[in-house]
């Protein structure tokens, strides 16, 4: 590709604060739930890179003819991929299209096409914007944003720090996890976090079902954990897990009396058989996400324990990524950790948010 920015780029990126910056000349985006992806067009050839490096472009041809539509015939433009199922963010239907199959590639691109929103550039024709503040390269990226249509969209963006609370609010209805802040002086910096990333984060009080050991094979390396839905069944919820090594020596010992002896007893024993797996509610299912990775190894626990974690999402009723432990709850009766402390955001529609202005 003959263009002032070349493939492989990663992509800039944000590091956590509590709350909506109250300080600094910045712009809030709205927080995307997708794969990044820095797309490069060269004429004719268009190629997709992800966040590792990695290209993406095989994955979603169904981008590649509405990119050549909408970009400047030589560009580079940093975004997300997105897939929409009932004008909803769709994280479960997008993980679905990295497959190694051609024909399901197709079949999937055609099922649940993708999306792409773009929130920065890097490049158009000769002139490398890397080194300009993002207030340049946002006025580039609006008038380059004028040509698109959908699928490719042109992220929402303000300066108004009330606009910024209502998106945060309300956009988690559609799916999203966040709000992002970017220094408007700010350059380019690849993989470096320069920018800010506010994200929901909630509290809730968990079953503690069961450990499997850390990756070293010292100590325990995450705790599975689950609730109990209206019938009093305990739902696997996922994982709580960032212990100290330290910390994780003393959880074995801790949690040793609550090993079942005969796994049988469990609420999850069932795992072992495939078809319990249909609903997504049990443990220890392997999948391609956790591909060198022994996901039916773990040590079940009787459920006496109670934990309380810090997590962002609920996604298909699980936690959408890792929980954090927070403290032990010793006052509170397992029975009663149920789904009822999850709080739901009220629904909007991915086409509200990208419709929204600043």
């Amino acid at each position: 590709m003959d263009l002032p920015v070349v493939p492989p780029v990663k992509p800039m990126l944000a590091k956590a604060v509590d709350g909506i910056p109250e300080i600094g000349d910045l712009a809030f985006e709205p927080k995307w739930d997708g794969f990044r992806c820095i797309v490069f067009r060269d004429g004719d050839e268009v190629y997709l890179g992800s966040r590792n490096e990695k290209p993406l472009t095989r994955y979603f041809p169904e981008l590649i003819e509405p990119l050549k539509a909408c970009l400047p015939e030589r560009c580079v433009v940093d975004g997300e991929i997105i897939v929409t199922v009932d004008d909803h963010l769709g994280f479960d239907a997008l993980q679905q299209r990295i497959h190694p199959a051609e024909s399901r590639v197709n079949r999937l691109a055609e099922e649940t096409p993708a999306e792409f929103v773009a929130f920065d550039v890097l490049a158009v024709n000769d002139t490398d914007l890397t080194d300009e503040p993002f207030r340049d390269r946002r006025q580039v990226l609006e008038a380059i944003g004028a040509a698109f249509e959908p699928p490719i969209h042109l992220v929402p963006s303000t300066l108004d720090r009330e606009i910024a609370h209502e998106w945060y609010v309300t956009f988690e209805g559609a799916g999203l996890d966040g709000l992002i802040a970017k220094p408007r002086d700010g350059t380019y910096m690849p993989n470096k976090r320069t920018q800010y990333k506010v994200k929901h984060t909630r509290t809730a009080d968990v079953v503690v079902a069961g450990y499997r050991l850390h990756k070293d094979g010292e100590g325990v390396g995450s705790m599975l954990v689950g609730l109990h839905d209206d019938d009093g069944r305990l739902h696997h919820m996922g994982v709580a897990s960032s212990f100290k090594a330290s910390l994780r020596a003393e959880l074995v010992e801790m949690l040793a009396p609550y090993v079942l002896e005969d796994p049988a007893e469990h609420p999850w024993s069932e795992w072992m058989n495939p078809e319990a797996h249909d609903d997504g509610l049990m443990p220890g299912a392997p999948n391609r996400w956790s591909q060198g990775r022994d996901t039916a190894t773990w040590v079940p626990m009787t459920c006496e324990l109670v934990a309380e974690v810090k997590y962002e999402a609920v996604l298909n009723g699980r936690f959408r990524g890792t929980t954090r432990f927070v403290r032990w709850r010793p006052d509170r009766d397992p029975a009663s950790c149920g789904y009822d402390q999850l709080e739901t955001a009220a629904p909007i529609g991915i086409s509200d948010v990208l419709a929204a202005e600043g």
